[in-house]
């Protein structure tokens, strides 16, 4: 019986390659970044290639994710610090119900950042995500400068620090709490 499960296994691998080697490689610094192409909450496309010149942040996250939800303030603030017309934060929660969702929104409702929910997974699959949270920075040219993932809390600071070192000089004199 168990010779007949092993096989019938192995037959099934051999007939669909994709589910053996399954995962999409991560885009890696270099890399133009996959479209996103999918709604933020506003009901807007996300359109990658119309951000170019601004710093992107695309991070996928979950609300079972405790360094996930640690990082979308710290995300939040260095958005509200910077402005939208030099960074530009997408917020991508992965697989996950519509209530999860949105218990996560409501308790950031002050956080000005692109919310997207990708509920299917597409846009996560697309950028190889199999560990959250999972980030990616993409510089003003457009193409991926970094990546992280499966990282603790305990490493934001830097991660911000890496994101104000990418911003142009006028971004950082900015007065506080101008929009």
């Amino acid at each position: 019986m168990l010779l007949r499960i092993v096989s019938t296994a192995l037959l099934a691998l051999a007939l669909f390659p994709t589910h053996a080697t399954g995962a999409v490689p991560q885009p890696r610094a270099g890399d133009v970044p996959p479209a996103i192409d999918i709604k933020d909450r506003s009901g807007q496309v996300v359109d990658l290639a119309a951000l170019q010149g601004k710093v992107v942040v695309v991070t996928f996250w979950a609300s079972w994710c405790g360094p996930c939800r640690r990082e979308l303030p710290m995300l939040g603030q260095v958005q509200k610090l910077v402005g939208r017309e030099y960074l530009e934060v997408i917020a991508i929660n992965l697989k996950e119900s519509r209530s999860d969702y949105l218990s996560v929104l409501r308790a950031n409702r002050d956080l000005d950042l692109t919310f997207v929910h990708d509920v299917r997974g597409t846009v996560g699959d697309r950028y190889g995500v199999t560990a959250l949270p999972n980030m990616f920075i993409i510089g003003r040219d457009g193409r991926i400068v970094r990546t992280h993932r499966g990282y603790s809390e305990e490493v934001l600071e830097s991660f911000a620090q890496e994101l104000l070192a990418l911003l142009p000089s006028e971004a950082l004199q900015r007065p506080t709490g101008t929009p």
